[in-house]
């Protein structure tokens, strides 16, 4: 078993336990509800790089990376910074991350926010949009074309966001096939925690015209985010580099200031 798959098989264990205590039913209840969901790509696909900002309290692959009491907080401040999005980790066991970080997140933040999580089942996708995000994360590695195009159709409807995720060329395809307005390319290869910038730049000009290309992991500070951008990425996602920063506002900033020249 592989580094994803002893993820997704704590993420439908956990699930199953919320499932016992809120039915899909209360969800679709709340979403019914819930106020309109905000809208991301006209941002992401003004000329100048934009930012996601993480939330995020340790990583498989690093271990623990910042005390975060107060996520809410955290997050004003990637807003204050010029962040045009904020991503919330909500999986518990690999990235200590709850549910309550992304309602904290939510109520204090105006910018749209994005449910960084390992989406496998229909029932996540209702919880997302009944919690408040805006954004939701498919990973191609997690799941077979037919689940993914089922629960990229359903967050569709339910007007989220997709950020569809990809590490290789035939994951890039499938996410073509998908139609995916929002595509990432992820550095770090979640089979081996292995990091590898550059794969951003060999896989960036087969994101199809007019997609969002995200640039993901492997930021350590803002010439990373220069050079992501010199290589075509549209939107940079931060996470271990802010977190660890003593001032998330002016890190936004320095990483803005350097893709904007």
């Amino acid at each position: 078993m592989n580094v994803l798959d002893g993820i997704l098989a704590g993420v439908r264990e956990d699930m199953a336990a919320r499932q016992a205590e809120v039915s899909l039913a209360e969800l679709r209840a709340r979403v019914a509800d819930a106020p309109p969901v905000r809208a991301v790509l006209p941002v992401f696909r003004e000329p100048e790089v934009s930012i996601i900002a993480e939330v995020k309290r340790k990583s498989p692959s690093k271990g623990d990376l910042a005390d975060i009491p107060d996520p809410a907080r955290l997050a004003a401040r990637y807003a204050e910074g010029g962040a045009s999005a904020i991503s919330v980790l909500t999986e518990q066991r690999r990235f200590s991350g709850s549910l309550a970080d992304l309602d904290a997140v939510r109520a204090a933040v105006d910018v749209p926010v994005l449910r960084k999580d390992f989406i496998v089942d229909p029932y996540q996708v209702w919880e997302t949009r009944a919690h408040g995000a805006d954004l939701m994360l498919l990973m191609i590695a997690s799941l077979e074309d037919g689940p993914l195009a089922e629960l990229l159709g359903l967050a569709t409807e339910l007007g989220l966001t997709t950020l569809v995720e990809a590490h290789t060329e035939e994951e890039l395809h499938r996410a073509a096939a998908l139609g995916a307005e929002l595509i990432g390319i992820n550095a770090r290869n979640l089979k081996t925690l292995a990091v590898d910038r550059t794969v951003f730049k060999e896989l960036g000009p087969a994101v199809p015209a007019g997609a969002v290309k995200v640039a993901e992991s492997g930021v350590a500070g803002p010439e990373d985010v220069a050079e992501y951008h010199a290589w075509g990425a549209d939107v940079v996602l931060v996470g271990e580099a802010l977190v660890r920063a003593g001032d998330p506002a002016q890190a936004v900033r320095s990483f803005l200031a350097a893709a904007r020249g």
